[in-house]
């Protein structure tokens, strides 16, 4: 393996992105777990593959630090497509993803708005193991706590309400949750704090990287999630360690639009 990269990240939320157009990319669960290591590899949350697309600009493979691929990744999906802006000279460009095409438009000052389509918000779209409400799931893991909201955003994410999320046992609670049975494809786990109707404080565990600084699709599921129990308006800033996300649930289409800034950190060539 050969393969020239760029490490890049939004709001912290790192990806070595390896242009494929030259010619298939496919690691081994290994290989991908070694690239993402941080003491020996590159060091990363994600690993994409740009490839090419019959529907798209190009194609997003995206693989989680456990070595496992995933449909979606909203932060990567930014990252990605203002890669594909610059090198096709556009401001607007679509991008094929395992969960559906992504229209990605440049917003400026390095800031990219992705059109994530609409949530999935029955049981199946999840998915979950058994008929339910998604609105409101009957999982209990820490007494006083409503019961957490599903939403899937090409990937499936649950949603806990705390009080605080900086206090919430996320390390303790999410990789548990994440191994739930209600989960057959397991799940993205957040912990979100309402501070206003426009702004939620977010820590969210992610399935297959863990503790991330920050997470597009969670972002999303989280306002949408607050949204539906009118806990936040259809429009809010999303707070995270590594920074901030401006999530629209459209009312026209039901789309949810996520926008914010990407950073290019380093290149170079896998070995």
């Amino acid at each position: 393996m050969n393969r020239p990269f760029v490490k890049m990240n939004g709001l912290g939320n790192d990806f070595v992105v390896v242009d494929a157009g030259a010619g298939p990319f496919r690691p081994t669960p290994a290989e991908v777990r070694a690239i993402a290591d941080r003491q020996r590899g590159v060091g990363c949350d994600q690993l994409i593959a740009l490839e090419p697309s019959r529907t798209g600009h190009a194609f997003m493979r995206v693989w989680n630090a456990d070595g496992g691929e995933v449909g979606a990744c909203g932060n990567g999906a930014r990252c990605a497509g203002w890669l594909v802006m610059q090198a096709a000279g556009r401001e607007i460009i679509d991008l094929e993803t395992a969960a559906g095409v992504l229209s990605v438009r440049d917003a400026g000052r390095e800031f990219v708005t992705v059109d994530m389509g609409a949530p999935g918000l029955g049981w199946r779209d999840i998915p979950l193991a058994q008929p339910m409400d998604t609105d409101q799931i009957d999982l209990c893991v820490q007494a006083g706590w409503p019961p957490p909201g599903c939403v899937s955003m090409g990937n499936p994410h649950v949603v806990f309400f705390v009080l605080d999320a900086e206090a919430a046992p996320v390390r303790r609670l999410g990789p548990i949750v994440e191994r739930h049975a209600l989960f057959p494809e397991r799940a993205n786990v957040g912990f979100a704090q309402i501070v206003g109707r426009d702004r939620i404080r977010l820590r969210v565990w992610e399935r297959g990287a863990g503790l991330t600084k920050a997470c597009g699709t969670g972002a999303c599921a989280a306002l949408v999630a607050a949204h539906r129990r009118d806990l936040a308006d259809d429009t809010a800033t999303v707070e995270m360690e590594g920074g901030e996300l401006v999530i629209r649930w459209r009312p026209d289409d039901g789309h949810v639009l996520m926008t914010g800034p990407i950073a290019v950190e380093f290149t170079g060539r896998l070995s």
